[in-house]
């Protein structure tokens, strides 16, 4: 049983869920009105970042210097199977710093995915996870959009975001053919948007709840 390996400050709830397609913006919509913070992290869980930044990304909330913040700038680096190894190994992530050079860029040359913390009151006030995205893909690129629609621009930290390489399976891929033409359809939707319709959009999401 999990409960056995976490501490007593971990609150934990299993959810029974047979669709083989993880609804992820589902599920992360009710992490956050279940969590009790002042700021949230939306945190894939194969991605790693140096501490420091994540230190910087959170003391920028603090002072209130940005609403949204990606704890990370320009570099989204493909670790290889064999970096991912020797990290997984020691848990060292000066391993991964080492060894950048080796990495394949990913999603260049403005990547928009993997992890940003954010000021949880606002993200809630602008929709939260756009929730009809289903399965993977695209809503890193909808959810900056709606942000600025609403006002709100993603500050950076400097510095790079790495991912540990795996195998592509039905939660990391389209997962139909169709599924990209459906997904930029809805991305498209709401930039078309102004302020105030894009208001009441959220207010129907919320209505559906």
């Amino acid at each position: 049983m999990i409960k056995t390996y976490l501490s007593d400050h971990i609150h934990y709830r299993f959810i029974e869920d047979f669709d083989p397609i993880f609804h992820r913006t589902k599920y992360i919509n009710e992490l956050v009105r279940d969590s009790e913070t002042p700021y949230v992290a939306i945190w894939d869980t194969d991605v790693i970042i140096p501490p420091q930044q994540i230190s910087s990304s959170v003391n920028r909330l603090r002072k209130k210097e940005a609403h949204f913040i990606f704890p990370y700038q320009y570099y989204f680096l493909e670790t290889s199977k064999i970096i991912r190894e020797k990290f997984i190994q020691t848990g060292d992530v000066s391993i991964l710093k080492k060894n950048e050079g080796k990495m394949k860029k990913l999603y260049t040359p403005n990547p928009l995915g993997g992890a940003f913390f954010c000021n949880k009151k606002t993200y809630i006030k602008i929709g939260m996870e756009n929730e009809n995205f289903y399965g993977w893909g695209r809503e890193d690129g909808e959810r900056v959009v709606r942000a600025k629609i609403f006002g709100h621009g993603f500050a950076h930290v400097e510095g790079p975001l790495f991912h540990l390489t795996h195998d592509r399976g039905i939660n990391s891929k389209f997962h139909s053919s169709r599924q990209d033409d459906i997904k930029m359809s809805e991305v498209f939707r709401i930039y078309s948007m102004s302020k105030d319709e894009l208001k009441e959009e959220v207010k129907n999401w919320y209505r559906n709840k």
